[in-house]
């Protein structure tokens, strides 16, 4: 009973920050109020370790953190690919970016990469192939949703996967049902589903050739 008592009233207070903040900002989490990302609600149902499971996320893999904000993934991921692998974390934001470059040279990690840019927009133009690739509470916030998902499956090797993790209250949630139904018309395969709500988590694949 008390754990769900914190669970629903975590719920709560995130969501009511998430929603004022969207009230006065509109778009993605400002860098300022990047420490909402990181609190126990969110390892609850989007902790590293759980996604990287559902991932089968292996060392020397390639994998792209899109939406990586100050590196709450990026981090734990980039240890788990070890230095023969890489972690490319892709934010529209500088200033989250440069939070994430902090923490990777405190970390002294050298197989981190910010990259400044939109999904969708062309910002992946000529990188290489990636083996996994993750969207945790961001489609949402796309607004050419069916561009980026293209842009995603163009730059994941086949047999490749992506995680989409969505979770109520960010104000941005969609359905697993859109985004399943978005995911197919892209090409993906439903992969593995996990969760309900109010959050889940859905990996899909690109097919082998």
């Amino acid at each position: 009973m008390k754990r769900t008592t914190m669970w629903i009233g975590g719920i709560a207070v995130a969501g009511l920050a998430a929603l004022l903040v969207r009230r006065l900002r509109g778009g993605a989490c400002p860098s300022w109020f990047s420490f909402v990302l990181d609190n126990p609600v969110t390892r609850r149902y989007a902790g590293a370790e759980r996604l990287m499971r559902y991932m089968d996320l292996r060392p020397g893999m390639r994998v792209l953190d899109a939406g990586c904000g100050p590196g709450r993934l990026a981090i734990p991921f980039a240890r788990r690919v070890g230095p023969r692998g890489e972690v490319v974390g892709l934010d529209l934001q500088a200033d989250m970016l440069r939070r994430l470059d902090a923490r990777v040279r405190r970390e002294g990690l050298e197989n981190v990469h910010p990259l400044q840019g939109g999904l969708g927009e062309g910002a992946l133009e000529g990188q290489e192939q990636f083996d996994r690739a993750v969207l945790v509470t961001v489609l949402g916030e796309i607004r050419d949703k069916a561009a980026a998902l293209a842009e995603l499956f163009a730059r994941l090797k086949p047999g490749g996967l992506l995680l989409v993790t969505e979770a109520l209250p960010d104000p941005d949630f969609l359905l697993p049902r859109r985004v399943e139904r978005l995911a197919g018309e892209t090409g993906f395969t439903l992969h593995a589903s996990h969760g309900c709500f109010p959050a889940y988590t859905r990996v899909f694949c690109k097919p082998e050739l």
